[in-house]
């Protein structure tokens, strides 16, 4: 991620309205090889909670804007053939006028939704907002994201967690805000994110 620039230090301000000293941004993979490589991770991810858990899903769902790389690279590198999809956020007045592009999902099917990051699970909420608009009866069966943050959600549990409980939904990530910690090890970045989540974090 450092590499590539996708985990940057600072100061951002998030949708949560926290004040966070990093910041991960998957619209920052430019090249072909990075994209590649971010993909081999979420096709791992994606392969072990399989084993793990016997999660098996039809459709592999990218929410626009950022989600719609991760569902292709992602997708792309899974041994078995899954539908991808994603919606666009603009309405058209022209051509086919088509919300959900791709493989559009059929009643019964199971979607799996790929995202960077999450943090309230907005993405959950506007997929299940979207398909129900659409009149498509699909059950969301797992949520694969870059990084999980482990901060907390509206009350003391994380956001994944949260996201778990109130949906029923599990949350798989590549790597986790702990993972970035020990890392970074004794630097200035790494005490920085401590402070942070001994504020907001909920570890473990």
């Amino acid at each position: 991620m450092q590499e590539c620039g996708a985990l940057l230090f600072g100061d951002f301000t998030l949708k949560s309205g926290r004040k966070s000293p990093y910041f991960v941004n998957t619209g920052e993979y430019k090249t072909n090889k990075q994209l590649l490589k971010l993909g081999e991770f979420y096709a791992a991810l994606i392969e072990k909670s399989q084993k793990e858990t016997g999660i098996e899903f039809d459709v592999l769902y990218g929410p626009a804007y950022k989600g719609i790389p991760l569902a292709v690279i992602a997708g792309s590198r899974l041994e078995r053939e899954v539908g991808i999809s994603f919606n666009r956020k603009e309405i058209k007045d022209h051509g086919d006028g088509k919300t959900i592009m791709g493989y559009v999902p059929k009643n019964g099917d199971r979607v799996a939704i790929i995202e960077d990051v999450t943090t309230a699970g907005t993405s959950i909420r506007e997929t299940m907002d979207l398909f129900k608009q659409a009149g498509i009866d699909v059950k969301i069966v797992a949520l694969y994201i870059s990084i999980d943050r482990q901060e907390k959600g509206a009350g003391d549990i994380s956001a994944t967690k949260q996201i778990t409980e109130e949906y029923g939904i599990p949350v798989f990530s590549i790597a986790t805000a702990g993972d970035i910690i020990d890392y970074l090890g004794d630097s200035e970045y790494a005490a920085k994110m401590r402070e942070y989540l001994e504020q907001y974090g909920v570890r473990g």
